[in-house]
């Protein structure tokens, strides 16, 4: 990816509890995406949310869910965005399960990695 300048910000909201072959699909896709050469990815742990079954999933104390809501985000050149997509869709497809992905634009201020 380029230090600065315009990139894509794809974003991969699913559940915590989803499974591929014993794997959370969380952890698959962050391999896949690196893997593949992507500048990087990110997972954050929601505390809170509900999806297209419009069931609540909380972190509140007496409500503790097993199910917490995830976003994935990942920053790149378009190209290499627009070819992992595929495998995400292979993925969802493989573990039959659900979620929400969305791509918008994005300026790069610095991207640089650590100096070893």
């Amino acid at each position: 990816m380029k230090t600065t300048g315009e990139a894509k910000l794809l974003r991969i909201f699913l559940g915590e509890s989803e499974k591929l072959n014993g794997k959370p699909v969380y952890e698959v896709i962050v391999l896949k995406a690196r893997e593949a050469g992507l500048a990087g990815a990110t997972v954050t742990r929601g505390i809170m949310g509900f999806g297209a079954n419009s069931i609540i999933h909380t972190s509140k104390i007496l409500t503790l869910s097993e199910d917490l809501p995830l976003v994935i985000e990942v920053v790149d050149d378009l190209n290499k965005i627009e070819k992992f997509i595929p495998v995400i869709n292979e993925i969802f497809e493989s573990a039959n399960v659900g979620g929400l992905v969305t791509l918008e634009k994005v300026e790069v201020i610095k991207y640089i990695s650590t100096k070893k």
